[in-house]
């Protein structure tokens, strides 16, 4: 006899979970240059915080897939939800530097473990009728999470230290814990497929060089100057060559890459790759220009950023329920259209540009976003057979680390080398201003490259078509 699921409690169990796991994510970057005063490091070093935590994570979701196949739901909830409070608590009590580097990577654990996790179950509980609302609602905790987590944590610093950004979330990490272990419900079938070492290593590798290789030149802003930065991406590419190679001759691959021959998923990814380089591109360019030559404070440039971040996740579920019941056409493609229109904006941007008109932008640019980034994930989903959710859902997270390093990488390459090159070819005295015309003219050759990329997004949303599903299995609730 089939066990009724419970699809709402299990629901929020993976919210409250992903909530504070996904908060930690941006909670401590305001935090960082008190850490340096407190550990006695500099900025390079201080970065690894974040640096190092979108590398962990990175790495573990193609692993995912074949997690999710050996464990049952709740062994795998329970234990990423166990790891990331262990790592917390580490963090909490840090005594030296490496002692808060090593809590800051077990989170990385749990939290680059939980999402493919979560996503998989609710693909498995819910029908494609209904996907769109309740992967809206759970994008909701996703996007709300990391826009409230800068502003939170400066409150929290501010009045209590920086060890209060781990300690307040210990308690709740508890709870989700103990409220898993009395209602989630296991959901589809551990097959535990045979284990390839070497796709382990290749793609650790790969995504490793990756992340590392992208981010440090967009954090150090030489760019692709630095021979090392250019081996290391070179080497993680001929791995993750070889590791797709490797994927497509075994019977069990750790990643089936085979997912891409589904044409509304292999669309769908490329919009999502192109929305998250435009989206961590954005968080981290247009802070800059703003206090740089607008000259707003780090804390004011936040808040202007603020009604855009929180608007984008509150939409989120109104985009799902939107794309229920009109299908994803009708959200993709006047999204991608906004989106192109806002890039234009930037890529015009100037000292002169009023604030409330920048802060209405950039508030377009995160409807915009949510219009595309949650409907083509979900199109792109379920086109796929169930025993492909868990390389889908991998594969799809496993991009998003990729996608912002490469976006952060090329936005700030491109700035730095075109205000670089404004500044070499003026021939009279440097002056503030002139800094700041470089600067601008920097950030328009960014936006410019930006732009190209979302009318390449508009192109591919014509051919975006509503996914087939397979059917799925009736017993399931919905």
């Amino acid at each position: 006899m089939e066990t009724k699921i419970n699809s709402k409690a299990i629901l929020i169990t993976f919210m409250i979970g992903a909530f504070f796991a996904i908060l930690n994510e941006t909670l401590l970057n305001i935090a960082l240059t008190e850490l340096m005063e407190v550990f006695g490091v500099n900025a390079p070093t201080v970065q690894w915080l974040a640096t190092g935590f979108m590398l962990v994570m990175g790495v573990l979701m193609p692993i995912s897939a074949l997690l999710i196949q050996w464990f049952t739901t709740r062994q795998m909830f329970i234990g990423v939800m166990t790891i990331f409070l262990i790592g917390t608590t580490i963090a909490a009590g840090a005594m030296n530097f490496p002692m808060l580097l090593a809590g800051r990577m077990i989170q990385a654990v749990g939290t680059g473990l939980l999402i493919p996790v979560i996503m998989n179950a609710l693909l498995l509980i819910y029908k494609p009728e209904v996907r769109g609302k309740i992967m809206g609602t759970f994008g909701l905790v996703i996007m709300f999470a990391p826009a409230i987590g800068p502003t939170l944590s400066g409150v929290i610093v501010d009045m209590l230290g920086w060890r209060w950004l781990f300690i307040t979330v210990i308690p709740f990490s508890i709870f989700s814990i103990l409220f898993a272990w009395k209602y989630l419900q296991n959901v589809g079938e551990v097959t535990r497929p045979g284990v390839d070492v070497w796709s382990i290593i290749l793609s650790s590798i790969g995504i490793a060089g990756i992340v590392y290789g992208f981010s440090s030149a967009g954090e150090n802003g030489e760019g692709f100057t630095s021979s090392k930065i250019i081996l290391i991406i070179l080497i993680s590419a001929v791995s993750l060559v070889w590791f797709v190679l490797r994927q497509l001759k075994l019977d069990e691959p750790l990643l089936d890459v085979r997912v891409f021959k589904y044409k509304s998923y292999a669309r769908g990814v490329i919009l999502f790759i192109i929305v998250i380089m435009a989206m961590f591109a954005s968080e981290i360019v247009m802070p800059m220009y703003l206090q740089g030559p607008l000259g707003y404070s780090a804390k004011i440039a936040g808040l202007l950023l603020l009604p855009g971040a929180l608007l984008n996740g509150l939409m989120s579920p109104v985009m799902g329920s939107l794309f229920d019941k009109f299908g994803p056409r009708k959200l993709i493609i006047p999204g991608t259209i906004v989106l192109s229109g806002v890039i234009f904006f930037f890529s015009n941007i100037n000292e002169a540009t009023p604030i409330w008109l920048f802060i209405v932008v950039y508030v377009l640019l995160m409807l915009s976003i949510s219009a595309i980034m949650m409907p083509a994930q979900t199109n792109a989903l379920n086109e796929l057979p169930k025993y492909l959710y868990p390389h889908g859902t991998a594969i799809a997270n496993t991009l998003q680390p990729v996608s912002g390093a490469l976006g952060v990488s090329i936005f700030v390459s491109i700035m730095t080398q075109s205000r670089e090159n404004f500044m070499n070819s003026y021939n009279g005295k440097v002056t503030q201003d002139v800094m700041n015309d470089a600067m601008t003219y920097g950030v328009h050759h960014a936006y410019w490259f930006a732009l190209a990329l979302a009318l390449s997004a508009v192109i591919i949303s014509l051919f975006i078509r509503k996914a087939a599903a397979p059917d799925f299995n009736e017993t399931m609730s919905e």
